[in-house]
């Protein structure tokens, strides 16, 4: 253990592993990107940006576990959804596209962060994102689509499509700031701007997929 991570370990304190990926977070969020600055991670969540090292092993491993805490709530959430059996399949696929929109919310940077993981790691990396994360996504869309097919309520449709099809109107609309600053003179990601775009979206997907 070299000086740097040993006066770091020193500096540890409990909960300071995940305060330093919530304010990672918060600075994404606020600042409409998908990178941070060491100097303001430390100084907005008040921690000794040497812990970084400590916990993470630099910016990217710090990156790469924002990425996994987000992620893993996500499949977590939808495997949960998957196995509501009291639900119909029209009710889950509502209940998916609300909860993806509020995800968006919190995380506009998601997708962007997401796809900067796959493109700039080694194979390895990218592979195991995938696994872990995009190939349990699409099954729980073939799931998703599928039971709505065989019940009747669904036309068919393309699962892996409509992965794309949903995760580009959430992941877009939530990471265009400048647009809505310079279109339409507001730049803030509100809960009411949320809640109507979430019906909006709900209620245009669904139109595009119920069978009559």
């Amino acid at each position: 253990m070299d000086a740097d991570v040993d006066r770091a370990e020193s500096l540890a304190a409990p909960g300071a592993r995940d305060l330093l990926l919530q304010t990672a977070s918060t600075i994404m969020r606020e600042g409409d990107v998908v990178d941070i600055s060491l100097s303001e991670l430390s100084l907005r969540s008040g921690l000794n940006s040497a812990l970084v090292k400590y916990y993470f092993g630099n910016k990217a491993g710090l990156l790469k576990a924002l990425l996994d805490r987000d992620m893993d709530a996500i499949v977590k959430s939808v495997e949960a959804l998957l196995a509501k059996d009291e639900m119909s399949p029209e009710a889950k696929l509502r209940r998916h596209i609300s909860k993806s929109i509020d995800t968006y919310y919190d995380y506009p940077y998601l997708n962007r962060l997401l796809m900067r993981l796959v493109r700039d790691s080694d194979e390895a990396e990218a592979k195991r994102i995938a696994d872990q994360y995009l190939l349990p996504l699409h099954r729980a869309y073939e799931r998703f689509i599928g039971d709505g097919v065989e019940a009747g309520t669904f036309r068919p449709i393309n699962p892996r499509l409509f992965y794309f099809t949903l995760t580009g109107a959430a992941d877009r609309f939530f990471s265009a700031r400048l647009v809505l600053k310079h279109c339409f003179d507001q730049d803030t990601l509100t809960e009411e701007l949320r809640n109507s775009y979430r019906e909006h979206t709900v209620d245009f997907v669904m139109a595009g997929i119920l069978a009559h």
